[in-house]
C-alpha cells in the first residue's frame, strides 16, 4: 500500500454516483440515497446459512486469495458458510470495482454483485463489506447513536452528511446487544471530515480511536450475526478449553501411570497461567505433568471429551510451558472410534522434547481427524533429573489449516520503548511448502508498527521457478485470547507478482534475492535478502497496546507463504449457466455464414456473432437485475453502501 493508511472512505472518496457495471449495462442507484442503519428488518433479506459465491475474473489475485480467508473466518465465528456458485437462483458475485461496496441484504435479484476493489484487500475490510450483503448497515447509525457519540456536523465534506443520518428501530434492529465502539462496521472518528478534526466524536473518550477498527469481527458483531441466522454452532470450530473450570471442559485422565494436575502455579514454573498473565496474580489455571514427581518412564494421558470434527484437516493450537528434563517428551496423539477400533486406534501426529524451556510457547499441530475421535496429550518421564514438568493451556481446535510458522516476538514492550524510530526487527528466515525462503521484518515508528515481506536466498533457489509466482504471504498478528473464535489478530496479506518490475524497470521485483537483493551477514550466517513489500502503518501503537495482541512482554507472528497460483483459472460456471449459454452460442451460429472453416471471413463473422450472443446475455441479466432492483427499490429503498479501505485509525 506504499505505506498509505488506505481507508475505504479513501478509496470511494469522489464516488458520487455509483455504478455496478457489467461490460454491457449497469444497475444505477444514486450515493445520496445510501441509508446506513444496523441490521435490516425483514426475512426476506436473509440469506441461507451456506451462501453460493462466484469470483470473477476481474478480481485482483491477492483480493482472491483474502476472500477466501475471510470466508473462513465467517466458518470459525459463526454458523455462515460459503460454497462455490452451483447454480443457485440467488447468488454473490464479488468483482473488482471502483472501491469496496455492498447491497445490504439479500435482494433476491439473483446475481448480487459485491465489490473488492484495489486497496479493499484487507481481511476486516472484506468481513465489513459481506456483514453488509448478510444484512447490517453502519454501527454509528443505530436509532440510539446519540447516546454515545456526537455528530460534528460542521466538520463534515459537503455532500457527505447522509452517511451519517440514523433510523429508528422501526427500520432496523440491534438485535438488543449494545452499542459497540469495537464494531468492525463503526466508521472512524475523521470519516468524511473537512480537515484533520473528526467528525464522530465518542462520549467516552477512551474509545476516540477505537472506533473504525478494521481488523476483524468484534465480539458483539459475532453476537449479532448468529442472532440475526439463529446460529447455536460454527461451521468449523470444534473445541477451546482454558481450563478455568473444575471439569476442564471434560477432559479426562487416561490410563497411565501418572497423572495430570489441575495447577495455579508450580514452585519450578509457570508462575501463572497464560489465559490470565498480566491479570490478578493466581486468578487461573493451567493443566500439569510433574515429571519431577514422577518416576522414570512414568506416563501421564490428558484426553478430551469426544469430538466429532468435519472430515480432513484440523488445526490443534495450544500453550505449552516446558519445566523438565531435556529428553521428558510430549506427545499428542489423536485417538479415532469405528466399529473396527470400538476403544479407539491411536495416531501420533506430533512429539516434543527439549527446545525453549522456562516461557509458554505457542504450538500448532496439522491433525487429519476423520471420525469420532479424542485428542490425547501423552507426557512421558525421560531418565535425566527434572526440576519441572510440562504445563499446558488454551487448547483451540478447529477445522481449517495451521499456520505454517510461528515468530514469538519477546519483549516486545521493551522494543517499542527503546527502540529507535524506524529500526529494524528481523524473523528467523523459513522455508514454505514449495521451498521459497522468506523473512518478516517489523519497525515501530512513532504511532505505526510497520510490517514487510521479503524474500530470502535459500537451500532451493537452483530448482525454484523464478520470478517467484503468485506465493500469498499471510502475515498474522496474534490475538492471545484464549478461545480462537473471540480472537481479533490482524492480518496482512500479499502476493508475489512474477510479472511486477523495480521502480525503475531494470529488473523483477521477485527475481532471485541471489540476482535482486542484497548479501548480509546475520548470527545464521550471510544470505541474500531481496526487496520487501508491506505496509508502514499496519497496526497503531493504540491499537496494538489495548488489544490481546501483547502478553507478557510477547507477541506472536503467525506466518505462511502459499501457492495460490489456482486462484488464476477462473472459477467454473456452473452445469446450468453453461448450458444457458451454450444453446445461445447454437442459436448464433445457426444464423452464421456457412463456408470454408478455413476462411477468416467466417471465422470472424461467427466469432463476432458468439461475442453479441455473450453481450446480449450479459445485457439481459443486468436489465433484469435492474429491473428487479428498481422495482425493490419503489417499496424497500434498496441501496448499495460504500465504505473505506483498509482499516481506520
Amino acid at each position: 500500500d506504499e505505506g498509505h493508511d488506505w481507508d475505504i472512505f479513501d478509496i470511494n472518496e469522489g464516488l458520487k454516483t455509483l455504478y455496478l457495471f457489467s461490460h454491457s449495462i449497469s444497475c444505477f442507484l444514486h450515493y445520496r440515497q445510501t441509508f446506513s442503519r444496523n441490521s435490516i428488518i425483514g426475512d426476506k433479506y436473509r440469506w441461507p446459512t451456506t451462501i453460493p459465491y462466484y469470483l470473477e475474473d476481474s478480481l485482483e489475485i491477492n483480493a482472491k486469495g483474502v476472500i477466501l480467508k475471510a470466508f473462513d473466518q465467517y466458518r470459525l465465528k459463526t454458523c455462515i458458510d460459503f460454497t462455490p456458485w452451483k447454480g443457485e437462483k440467488n447468488y454473490i458475485s464479488v468483482y473488482k470495482g471502483s472501491g469496496c461496496s455492498s447491497s445490504v441484504g439479500n435482494q433476491r435479484v439473483g446475481k448480487q454483485r459485491l465489490s473488492i476493489g484495489s486497496n479493499c484487500d484487507r481481511l476486516g475490510t472484506v468481513e465489513h463489506e459481506f456483514l453488509h450483503a448478510l444484512g447490517f448497515w453502519h454501527e454509528q447509525s443505530r436509532a440510539d447513536r446519540d447516546d454515545y457519540v456526537n455528530i460534528m456536523w460542521d466538520r463534515i465534506k459537503t455532500g457527505k452528511k447522509h452517511n451519517f443520518e440514523k433510523h429508528n428501530d422501526k427500520e432496523s434492529s440491534a438485535l438488543g446487544v449494545p452499542y459497540d465502539y469495537g464494531s468492525v462496521m463503526h466508521y472512524s472518528k475523521n470519516g468524511f471530515s473537512i480537515g484533520s478534526e473528526p467528525t464522530i466524536v465518542t462520549k467516552i473518550p477512551h474509545f476516540k480511536d477505537v472506533i473504525g477498527q478494521r481488523m476483524g469481527f468484534s465480539s458483539s458483531d459475532l453476537t449479532k450475526l448468529n442472532r440475526l441466522y439463529n446460529c447455536t454452532k460454527s461451521s468449523s470450530f470444534v473445541d477451546s478449553c482454558d481450563f478455568e473450570e473444575e471439569n476442564i471442559c471434560g477432559m479426562i485422565q487416561g490410563p497411565g501411570n501418572a497423572k495430570w494436575e489441575q495447577r495455579r502455579s508450580v514452585r519450578g514454573g509457570p508462575q501463572t497461567d497464560f489465559t490470565n498473565m498480566g491479570q490478578c496474580k493466581g486468578k487461573g489455571f493451567f493443566m500439569h505433568f510433574s515429571t519431577a514427581v514422577a518416576k522414570r518412564g512414568d506416563r501421564a494421558f490428558l484426553e478430551s471429551r469426544w469430538l466429532y470434527p468435519k472430515p480432513g484437516a484440523q488445526c490443534l493450537q495450544f500453550f505449552l510451558h516446558n519445566t523438565g528434563a531435556a529428553d521428558d517428551v510430549l506427545s499428542i496423539w489423536v485417538r479415532e472410534y469405528d466399529k473396527a477400533s470400538p476403544k479407539g486406534k491411536m495416531s501420533l501426529f506430533k512429539s516434543i522434547s527439549g527446545g525453549v524451556m522456562g516461557s509458554w510457547e505457542l504450538h500448532n499441530v496439522n491433525l487429519n481427524v476423520r471420525k469420532k475421535a479424542r485428542v490425547v496429550f501423552e507426557g512421558v518421564r525421560g531418565k535425566r533429573p527434572s526440576k519441572g514438568g510440562f504445563s499446558l493451556d488454551d487448547i483451540n481446535l478447529s477445522s481449517t489449516k495451521c499456520p505454517q510458522h510461528i515468530w514469538h516476538i519477546r519483549n516486545i514492550t521493551g522494543l517499542m520503548a527503546t527502540t529507535p524510530a524506524g529500526s529494524k526487527l528481523y524473523s528467523p528466515r523459513f522455508l514454505s511448502p514449495a521451498g521459497y525462503s522468506f523473512q518478516v521484518i517489523v519497525l515501530f515508528f512513532q504511532r505505526y508498527m510497520a510490517l514487510y515481506l521479503h524474500l530470502t536466498s535459500g537451500p532451493n533457489d537452483h530448482r525454484l521457478k523464478w520470478p517467484c509466482p503468485w506465493q500469498q504471504a499471510t502475515m498474522a498478528l496474534m490475538d492471545q485470547q484464549s478461545d480462537i473464535r473471540q480472537q481479533m489478530s490482524m492480518h496482512q496479506m500479499i502476493t508475489t507478482d512474477p510479472k511486477k518490475k523495480s521502480s525503475d524497470g531494470t529488473q523483477y521485483y521477485w527475481d532471485n534475492p541471489r540476482k535482486v537483493g542484497s548479501k548480509v551477514t546475520e548470527s545464521d550466517g550471510s544470505y541474500y535478502r531481496g526487496p520487501g513489500s508491506g505496509t508502514s502503518s499496519f497496526l497503531t501503537h493504540s491499537r496494538l497496546r489495548s488489544n490481546k495482541f501483547i502478553k507478557g512482554d510477547d507477541a506472536f507472528l503467525l506466518l505462511s507463504l502459499e501457492d495460490i497460483s489456482s486462484l488464476l483459472v477462473p472459477q467454473p460456471l456452473p452445469h446450468s449457466a453453461v448450458q444457458a449459454a451454450a444453446s445461445l452460442m447454437r442459436a448464433g451460429d445457426h444464423d452464421a455464414p456457412q463456408g470454408d472453416a478455413n476462411n477468416p471471413t467466417v471465422i470472424t463473422t461467427v466469432a463476432a456473432s458468439v461475442g453479441a450472443v455473450a453481450l446480449v446475455v450479459s445485457m439481459l441479466t443486468a436489465v433484469n437485475a435492474w429491473r428487479m432492483r428498481r422495482r425493490q427499490y419503489k417499496s424497500d429503498k434498496v441501496v448499495i453502501i460504500q465504505d473505506m479501505s483498509g482499516f481506520m485509525e
